[in-house]
């Protein structure tokens, strides 16, 4: 039986006034509507209590699982405002799936795609004036589902009493500096994922792990940190938050899915539009070496990241712990990287035609 998200207000609601202003310079994932989804899982009950109820902090026992034990996972997909008033998504039906492979793989329950679906379409009709206007950019409202084990219990197995929640948050771009290449640093020192661990996951942990590394890029002036494999630390996975591509004598390579690399949505619609680009999509090994070298003789012409808050991300510049800096093509937006995100924007903010039957309307 499908679960009912039936709305109880918030009894204070922010103003218009203040709403406008937090619309006008929305930044990212600071600021949040006025309500939020929910629902409770028990072995005993399955799923129940679910609703849409004013945005409240969480009441949680000092022994609840989540804070000792990291068991939870999360999703991130976007809203968006088409120029008629209406408002879409953009593939939500392959988060649910992965929302619910993450939950497999950390031991929680499933929660089914239609009420996946049915939370995010109750929340963003209760508080549909804050999806931005885009006015031609890139303004949404991003949408987090998240599911935590809330059963205070110190002993260690997957959790009989789970938490699930639907935050929304009106974002601007991503990086402030806008569509402009970004500098990443290269890390073989630190590890995201191994083999048969959470790296195929969207959990907590595989975004802790990364954060280290993260400060390390953020003092040599990097905005992102690019991880090797665990293993040999010779082959090329993934940014810390994004999937990694680049584009050599017509093709557009990106690494293979090993296991340790998160399925990215973003990155399943780019291997769909490449073609509209002229170019063969291609998922295989990339050797640190090879992308290295290729960017020195300027075989590899172009290389960006994707992601969902990020959509597509050019990258001008990688650097290492040897000091060695590597400046791709001549430091600017490609043209593959320019036309592919403005193809993905202009489906995603209806400005062109859906040929894949991506988009649904909620509202």
């Amino acid at each position: 039986m499908s679960l009912n998200f039936d709305v109880h207000r918030n009894p204070q609601p922010r103003s218009a006034e203040q709403r406008n202003a937090i619309l006008a310079n929305p930044g990212f994932g600071t600021r949040f509507t006025d309500h939020m989804a929910v629902a409770t899982w028990t072995a005993v009950d399955g799923w129940h209590d679910s609703a849409v109820v004013p945005y409240a902090p969480f009441q949680l026992d000092p022994a609840a699982a989540i804070l000792h034990y990291a068991q939870g996972v999360f999703e991130g997909l976007k809203a968006y405002r088409h120029p008629d008033g209406s408002i879409w998504l953009f593939r939500a039906e392959e988060n649910a799936k992965r929302f619910q492979n993450s939950a497999r793989r950390l031991g929680l329950p499933e929660l089914a795609v239609d009420d996946f679906l049915g939370s995010i379409q109750a929340l963003v009709r209760a508080d549909r004036e804050w999806v931005p206007d885009p006015a031609g950019g890139e303004a949404s409202l991003y949408l987090r589902p998240f599911m935590f084990a809330s059963e205070a219990f110190l002993g260690v197995r997957a959790a009989h009493h789970v938490t699930y929640s639907l935050i929304a948050s009106p974002a601007g771009a991503y990086f402030a500096s806008g569509v402009k290449p970004v500098s990443i640093w290269i890390t073989t020192k630190y590890s995201r994922a191994g083999a048969g661990g959470t790296g195929a996951a969207k959990c907590g942990g595989n975004y802790a792990s990364s954060l280290l590394a993260q400060e390390e890029a953020a003092r040599n002036d990097c905005a992102q940190v690019l991880f090797a494999d665990a293993g040999s630390h010779e082959f090329v996975e993934e940014l810390g938050g994004m999937n990694i591509w680049f584009v050599r004598d017509g093709e557009l390579v990106t690494p293979a899915l090993t296991g340790s690399i998160l399925e990215g949505v973003t990155r399943s619609s780019i291997l769909t539009l490449a073609a509209q680009r002229g170019l063969r999509p291609v998922e295989r090994a990339v050797g640190l070496a090879e992308l290295l070298e290729g960017i020195a003789d300027h075989s590899i012409t172009e290389v960006f990241a994707c992601g969902t808050a990020a959509v597509i991300t050019p990258i001008g510049r990688f650097a290492d712990e040897s000091g060695r800096d590597y400046t791709v093509g001549d430091g600017h937006v490609g043209p593959h990287t320019a036309g592919l995100r403005q193809s993905l924007l202009d489906v995603q903010f209806g400005r062109a035609e859906d040929t894949q039957g991506w988009l649904t309307r909620i509202a």
